[in-house]
C-alpha cells in the first residue's frame, strides 16, 4: 500500500435536501460510507470497498469516476454505456445522496458508490484493472496557497497510472485554465501518459457545476490521456 497518498480527508459537508437524506437513511447495498477515515488505520474498510467491488460485472470494462458532484452524468452514462461499469467516488454527502437516489430509482446495476477521498480508494482496486478514470471538474482551490490541495499532482498520476491499464483512458474537465495548465504540465510530463486538451465530447455528460460555470462565464477545457503500453 503507497502510504504516502493516504492522509486524513475531512467530509465535504453542505445543506442536504429530504430526498438525499432519505436516500443514505435507507441505504443501499451498492454504498460504501468511509467518510473521514484511512484505508492505512481504518483496516475494515478495505474489506467493505472489496464486497462492494464484488457487485461489478469482472467481465464488463471498469471505469472510476472521481467526483460527481449530483451524480446526473454517472446515471447517464451508466444507462448510455451498459457494458460498462462504474466506481464512483465523491466526498460531497449531499451528491452521494443524490446518487443512490439515482441508482436505486433507475434500477442501475453497473454502479457503485463510495464516500471517500478517491486516494484511499485506489489501494482495494486491482492492478490494471480500470479500462478509464474520469475527472470532471474537480475542485479547483482557487486560491495560490491551495494549490497543494488539487487532485491532480505527480504522486497522484504516477498511482494513478498503476490501475489503469495499457492504452487506458483519463478524461479529464476543467473551468480554471490554470488548474488545466498544471495537469497538462504534469500528466504530460510523465512517461506513462500521453495526450493533452481536446475539444469538449459531445458524449460527455453537462454537469451541474459546468452550467453554473458557462453562466460565470468560464469555458470547460477537457484534457484526454492514455496510459502508455508498457
Amino acid at each position: 500500500m503507497h502510504t504516502s497518498l493516504l492522509a486524513t480527508t475531512k467530509r465535504r459537508r453542505s445543506r442536504i435536501t429530504a430526498r438525499q437524506a432519505a436516500a443514505l437513511d435507507q441505504g443501499s447495498d451498492r454504498l460504501v460510507r468511509i467518510g473521514d477515515s484511512v484505508l492505512g488505520e481504518e483496516t475494515a474498510s478495505l474489506p467493505l470497498l472489496l464486497g462492494l467491488l464484488d457487485l461489478l460485472d469482472p467481465a464488463s470494462d471498469w471505469v472510476l469516476d472521481i467526483g460527481f458532484g449530483t451524480g446526473e452524468p454517472v446515471e447517464r452514462s451508466a444507462l448510455d454505456e451498459p457494458e460498462r461499469s462504474i466506481i464512483a467516488i465523491d466526498l460531497h454527502i449531499p451528491g452521494v445522496g443524490d446518487l443512490v437516489h439515482r441508482i436505486e430509482s433507475a434500477k442501475l446495476t453497473n454502479v457503485v458508490v463510495i464516500e471517500a477521498d478517491a486516494r484511499q480508494v485506489l489501494p482495494a482496486l486491482p492492478p490494471n484493472g480500470l479500462s478509464g478514470v474520469r475527472t470532471f471538474f474537480p475542485d479547483p482551490w482557487p486560491k495560490k496557497r491551495h494549490h497543494r490541495r488539487r487532485l491532480v499532482n505527480e504522486s497522484f498520476t504516477r498511482e494513478l497510472a498503476r490501475y489503469v491499464q495499457p492504452g487506458g483512458f483519463w478524461h479529464l474537465a476543467t473551468d480554471w485554465p490554470d488548474y488545466a495548465d498544471q495537469i497538462a504540465a504534469i500528466v504530460t510530463a510523465s512517461d506513462l501518459w500521453r495526450g493533452g486538451v481536446i475539444p469538449r465530447p459531445d458524449h460527455r455528460p453537462v454537469t451541474r457545476y459546468e452550467r453554473n460555470a458557462l453562466a460565470a462565464g468560464r469555458a470547460p477545457i477537457d484534457m484526454w490521456f492514455e496510459r502508455v503500453t508498457a
